[in-house]
């Protein structure tokens, strides 16, 4: 069996099915893990997954009028409207104030859904795209002055020389049904072969400070050379340049991009709105699937501490174990792989039962993950869709306080799910 550490079947792109979801809770401390083995057979390196690009579909009007599903969940029931449905793989999703939202295919289109369901055709004027493997148009969020600037940011795998590609990040003016102004502000390098681990999610601080998560292409040992990109979680200012207080400015041999370091494939991240602290959910290889709240130049180990294994079943080569002085534990750690992708907060609403949980979309398991939280600190966790079986690609809490998702499927579904009414 060749060494695959990110080895997966083309219809699964990013994790591979794991089973069982047993999970633990770790507060800076470690904990006994079991971890059990799974056959999985051999890839092909050259095969090419379902995020391959296709030609952009047209304009798809109104879908007819699915009725709601009624599912249960931990705190009652729940009800899960279909809003719009053949999206090609949508990666992500932003709300406009006219109620409509912008979602992205990994493919390369931008798309406008409107509050009837209707997709718009693809939006014009988005960089071209490296839409290979788990390559793409990835995220995309409002600027946090879109009311005066309609301006957006998106990130994307970025096609580079000699079939290469990193990520990166562009800003642009959304004019109708056109991405105006475009400039890139963000290139991820050096740019790499290989179709895996481009992240990526964009967070704003608050603060006049744009967060960029990121994966290490699957070049494991990167996550750990600061004169590289690859692996690292990089904030910016809203212009693309580089605050003066991130932790590596002015040190040798380091880039000044990065806020932190050691991260395998960050694909779920978000702000806390209760303390403004930052979340970021990361794939772990075979178990090891990681929340983290990262610091200022820490270190967060991959792929010299991990809590997972090669998807082979032998040990991660460059690993030396689960602890090691000067790099961080986990915040919360899944021993086998759920799969993490885009996270949510949902806070600010004592009177709804889902008040102060965390939401993160699930690949492997074709679910939503819901983490009940106290404080910083997870109680409980659930999960919900099971019923649904699609692989949630991104969670986001609508202005309506309802939660939204998109299902990363060929025939790819926006779905809208009304909370528990409260006892």
């Amino acid at each position: 069996m060749p060494n695959c550490s990110n080895c997966r079947p083309p219809a699964t792109a990013d994790i591979p099915p794991t089973g069982d979801t047993t999970l633990r809770h770790v507060h800076y401390r470690l904990a006994t893990a079991l971890l059990l083995a799974l056959p999985l057979a051999a890839c092909n390196s050259s095969a090419k997954s379902d995020a391959d690009a296709k030609t952009p579909a047209a304009a798809q009007a109104a879908p007819a009028r699915q009725p709601a599903q009624t599912l249960t969940s931990a705190k009652g029931q729940i009800r899960v409207t279909q809003v719009a449905r053949g999206l090609a793989h949508p990666w992500s999703l932003a709300f406009l104030p006219d109620g409509s939202m912008l979602v992205t295919e990994r493919g390369g289109a931008l798309r406008r859904v409107g509050t009837d369901g209707a997709v718009s055709a693809p939006i014009t004027g988005v960089p071209k795209v490296f839409a290979t493997g788990q390559g793409g148009l990835l995220d995309v969020v409002l600027a946090p002055d879109f009311a005066t600037t309609q301006r957006i940011y998106l990130s994307y795998a970025e096609p580079g020389d000699n079939g290469t590609a990193g990520t990166a990040v562009a800003y642009g003016t959304l004019a109708g049904n056109a991405l105006t102004d475009v400039k890139v502000i963000y290139r991820q390098e050096p740019k790499v072969d290989g179709p895996n681990h481009f992240g990526s999610r964009l967070v704003f601080d608050g603060k006049g400070h744009l967060f960029i998560s990121q994966g290490e292409r699957n070049k494991r040992a990167m996550s750990q050379e600061l004169d590289k990109l690859q692996g690292k979680l990089v904030r910016l200012n809203l212009d693309g340049s580089v605050p003066q207080d991130n932790p590596f400015v002015g040190k040798a041999g380091a880039r000044p991009e990065i806020w932190s370091y050691g991260h395998r494939n960050m694909q779920g991240m978000a702000l806390d709105p209760r303390t403004g602290t930052l979340w970021q959910s990361e794939h772990g290889p075979r178990g090891g699937d990681e929340i983290n709240l990262p610091q200022a130049g820490k270190n967060y180990g991959w792929p010299v501490i991990t809590h997972g294994i090669n998807y082979s079943g032998q040990p991660i080569p460059e690993a030396e174990g689960k602890a090691k002085d000067g790099m961080e534990q986990p915040f919360h750690v899944w021993e086998k792989s759920p799969g993490v992708s885009g996270m949510a907060f949902y806070t600010g609403r004592p009177e709804s039962p889902w008040n102060d949980s965390v939401f993160l979309g699930s690949l492997a398991e074709r679910n939503l993950i819901r983490l009940t939280l106290q404080g910083d600190t997870v109680l409980g966790e659930e999960r919900l869709l099971n019923e649904i079986g699609e692989r949630v690609r991104d969670v986001r809490v609508g202005p309506d306080g309802n939660v939204y998702v998109v299902t990363d499927e060929e025939d790819g579904k926006l779905l809208r799910i009304e909370p528990p009414k409260a006892p």
